[in-house]
């Protein structure tokens, strides 16, 4: 492949790159913006703990639905329309929460105190639960366009670059969030929703813009002739597979395939420590630890943008380096101190200085977020570049399937038991996902090799 075609692939790699991470930070600005507002919500709406833990569970169950859903989507039509119109209709809901109080005049939703009344917690519930849905047309065009514009060997890498998306949005709409809060106060708890939106919806624009869904589509050769040495396995045909034989190979590399459900149960462990940080940290930090809303947003925020972005890219290039692309190698290292971690935390005195908190925080969010980015990433290995955001929808449904337990199940702990009952069953669960990746520290980095003689089936059905 001559220089100026190797250097014309290498500016859309990283144009797609970029594009992709802009388009999930402002994803994550729509989604854990209602993290942000909790405590608001609570103190200004009178929305319990139980009742809020319910829009997370809901909203976290449809979205994983969706995840899989969109995943069939996005191996088969246009990842950018996806991804775009996927901000475009998140931000009107949003919209429509933060407008919701004004509807008080046609319909019964705040009491004579400006408390919420059970009409504006419906309201305000089928809002996220919808959201949650739309949020599902996010990571499946991304992981797919992952999978078309970078090489396996290089996949964990870019991808958990990409990954940090995840805790840069995070980590600056808790922080923009908390800052409206502690100037405006919590009655402006509907700026979280609003102002996030404004931004999304210039997003949105750019990125269907600047985005393109194959490397075909701007004139370049498939990722697999990117590299004249890649390995014959890496070679993958491009034919496009309908009907029967389309389902036969999702079968073989998704469905029938033990290594992508293991992966899936792994996430499902690991999501409930990262949803008990996200979704509950401003609110138990303020409760279980005493902290000032401010001070507890900000060690949210940081938790998310130096140890969520630190982990993300460390466990990345770890495994290119050091594990031979073997992503569930470093997933395992990574739920071991992600357990450990936290349980620094929860076992640190209340009286203690802030700062052990907030280290403990951020190194649960630092070894949290290395499989929270490698588990997909080992799930597109395995499924293939074809199949990889059907395999990703899969342990999507697993991922946002905790929110069962990091949701209502937490929030009607917190609000019965107190929030030590919380951690322990966190705790508990970071040990079974431990255990279960464990078993798949033998597994094959990728399975391209499988692929390979699937589509051999394929030619014989």
């Amino acid at each position: 492949m001559d220089q100026q075609t190797l250097k014309k692939y290498n500016y859309w790699q990283w144009r797609t790159l970029i594009v992709l991470m802009i388009g999930y930070i402002l994803y994550y600005f729509l989604r854990k913006n209602f993290s942000a507002a909790l405590p608001a919500l609570e103190s200004e709406l009178g929305i319990t703990k139980t009742q809020l833990g319910i829009f997370l569970t809901l909203n976290g169950i449809i979205y994983g639905l969706s995840r899989f859903v969109n995943g069939f989507l996005a191996d088969r039509f246009s990842r950018r329309l996806l991804l775009a119109g996927g901000l475009v209709l998140s931000s009107v809901v949003n919209f429509a929460i933060g407008f919701s109080p004004k509807l008080d005049g046609v319909f019964n939703l705040l009491d004579v105190e400006g408390k919420a009344t059970m009409g504006l917690v419906y309201l305000i519930g089928s809002l996220w639960v919808i959201n949650g849905y739309i949020h599902g047309m996010g990571y499946p065009p991304c992981a797919s366009l992952m999978a078309h514009w970078f090489r396996p060997s290089e996949l964990a890498t870019k991808q958990s670059i990409w990954n940090a998306s995840h805790s840069i949005g995070a980590g600056v709409v808790i922080l923009l969030c908390g800052t409206l809060l502690t100037r405006y106060g919590m009655t402006a708890w509907n700026l979280c929703f609003i102002v996030p939106a404004v931004i999304a919806l210039i997003g949105a624009i750019v990125v269907y813009v600047t985005l393109r869904d194959t490397p075909s589509s701007v004139g370049l050769p498939e990722i697999e002739e990117l590299d004249n040495k890649a390995e014959a396995h890496t070679a993958e045909p491009e034919k496009q597979l309908t009907g029967k034989a389309y389902s036969h190979f999702l079968s073989k590399l998704v469905f029938r395939n033990p290594i992508i459900w293991i992966l899936a149960v792994s996430n499902f462990c690991i999501y409930v420590i990262r949803f008990t940080i996200l979704e509950w940290g401003t609110l138990f930090l303020t409760q279980y630890k005493g902290f000032e809303i401010g001070l507890s947003s900000t060690i949210v925020s940081m938790s998310e943008l130096l140890g969520g972005v630190l982990g993300a890219i460390v466990a990345g290039w770890f495994t290119d380096k050091f594990m031979k692309s073997k992503a569930q190698r470093t997933c395992l290292i990574c739920c071991i101190g992600a357990t450990l971690c936290f349980l620094g935390f929860w076992q640190t005195p209340a009286t203690a200085h802030w700062f052990f908190s907030a280290l403990f925080i951020c190194l649960s969010a630092f070894f949290v977020y290395g499989p929270q980015a490698l588990l997909g990433v080992a799930a597109s290995q395995q499924a293939t570049k074809r199949a990889a955001a059907t395999a990703n929808g899969v342990l999507g449904i697993f991922g946002y399937a905790a929110t069962a337990v990091s949701g209502a199940g937490f929030g009607y702990l917190a609000d019965h038991y107190g929030w030590n009952s919380v951690f322990l069953v966190a705790v508990i669960f970071g040990v079974i996902g431990t255990l279960v990746i464990a078993t798949l520290w033998k597994a094959p980095a990728d399975g391209y090799a499988k692929a390979e003689k699937v589509m051999k089936e394929i030619e014989n059905l």
